[in-house]
């Protein structure tokens, strides 16, 4: 059974850094597009960035330069480091397994497998 469990969520305050983790199981997923996604309140769930099988990143606009997403595949853990955090970037951060490639990885639809959520709240 696949599992996707979330951990380094919580409050900071802006300017600050959170270092989030999603440990997976169930399956080896070094060879999988692994995203990390978040949902602010009041607003549909948006894409954050991408780590591909073949190791290229991909980030949205709004993070580019604060956030870097690595990916630990011995451990079947991928990272995301968010540093100069704002509090436009509170929001709860899910990570996913890319397992359909008929858009591309911005593309929630083609992600199959998705943690629980971790909090991310900052205060100004």
């Amino acid at each position: 059974q696949v599992q996707l469990v979330e951990s380094g969520g919580g409050l900071v305050q802006a300017g600050g850094s959170l270092r989030l983790s999603c440990a997976a199981s169930g399956r080896t997923f070094s060879r999988y597009d692994m995203g990390w996604f978040r949902q602010a309140p009041g607003k549909e769930r948006e894409f954050v960035a991408a780590f591909t099988m073949s190791g290229s990143t991909y980030y949205t606009d709004s993070v580019k330069g604060r956030f870097t997403i690595s990916r630990d595949n011995a451990k079947n853990t991928v990272y995301l480091q968010m540093n100069r955090l704002k509090p436009e970037d509170t929001a709860v951060y899910y990570c996913a397994v890319r397992i359909k490639y008929y858009r591309d990885y911005r593309a929630e639809d083609d992600y199959g497998y998705w943690g629980q959520g971790t909090q991310v709240t900052v205060s100004s």
